[in-house]
């Protein structure tokens, strides 16, 4: 790829290093919160987990990252993981938890966190893979320390929009537009995925911190995993399964409920307010990568 940017979100998705997420639950607000195996499995580097009862943790050293990913794909719902990220000096490592469906045209959203010297922040890296096209990263700072306590990330997705949310609070927006041409993830199912690898070449500082393997192993750690959404068996074509997931007269999904097609007024403000205080990068404002503002950023500036 180009930038650094696009080739952080290649990586996640060629190493596929995947870690994958699930639950069943009837409706959002209800779902119980699943072991680790239940709904995921190890992609790799078996030996790099570690089980303390309700507790998995992942961990990257000089000989391997790790990686996990779920036992089924599903299309529309809800995911969530709690995570305690890399604790002290995490320069040069990436812990990523994301879905993505399969093929050069695939579809990805994705969580990358991106480790740092010690007291300096954790960055929080979004991208949205629409036809195998990515190139829409943005940056911010939490407004806690990620790596002191667990804290969850989800990713909400609907035929309206893909929501991406930490501790419930909307940190971006990626709206539907097919009304303007422009094309939206909606017609393959997705596994959820999650991994820890060493990408020190960008991942700190534009890759001028290395990644300090006397520090070495860096563990990640999770916890509460749910996935409340439509599970998509693999021997149905995707075409029946976007049927299968989608309401009718028949049935109702609480995904395609009017209060989860947009965000409601507090959720617009608490988005407002991250953009605000602590983005530190936006694609659509990139001038230097995209001299011709992206089409959906004239738009909606989510």
């Amino acid at each position: 790829m180009v930038s650094s940017f696009s080739r952080s979100l290649s990586m996640c998705a060629a190493c596929v290093l995947v870690l994958v997420l699930s639950v069943a639950g009837a409706t959002v607000g209800s779902v119980r919160t699943s072991r680790f195996d239940e709904l995921f499995q190890p992609s790799w580097a078996l030996d790099h987990f570690t089980y303390e009862g309700e507790l998995l943790k992942m961990k990257l050293d000089n000989y391997s990252g790790a990686g996990f990913s779920s036992k089924s794909k599903y299309m529309f719902g809800k995911v969530t993981t709690q995570i305690k990220l890399v604790e002290g000096d995490s320069a040069g490592t990436v812990t990523a938890f994301y879905m993505s469906s399969e093929g050069p045209n695939h579809n990805e959203f994705d969580f990358e966190f991106l480790g740092n010297t010690t007291g300096e922040p954790y960055l929080v890296q979004t991208n949205v893979y629409v036809n195998g096209v990515g190139n829409r990263e943005q940056r911010l700072n939490l407004w806690f320390d990620p790596t002191k306590d667990f804290h969850s990330y989800s990713l909400l997705w609907n035929t309206r929009q893909v929501v991406f949310l930490v501790d419930d609070t909307p940190i971006r927006v990626h709206s539907n537009l097919e009304h303007r041409g422009i094309p939206y993830p909606k017609d393959q199912p997705m596994g959820v995925y999650s991994s820890i690898w060493n990408a020190d070449d960008w991942a700190t500082q534009g890759g001028r911190v290395k990644t300090d393997w006397t520090h070495a192993p860096f563990v990640a750690s999770y916890k509460g995993f749910q996935i409340d959404a439509c599970a998509c068996p693999a021997t149905v074509a995707a075409s029946d399964n976007a049927q299968h997931c989608t309401s009718s007269a028949e049935k109702r999904y609480w995904w395609d409920e009017p209060t989860v097609s947009e965000l409601s007024t507090h959720q617009s403000h608490q988005l407002l307010w991250v953009r605000v205080n602590h983005m530190v990068y936006d694609y659509c404002s990139d001038a230097t990568r995209f001299p011709a503002t992206p089409v959906e950023c004239q738009h909606h500036r989510h």
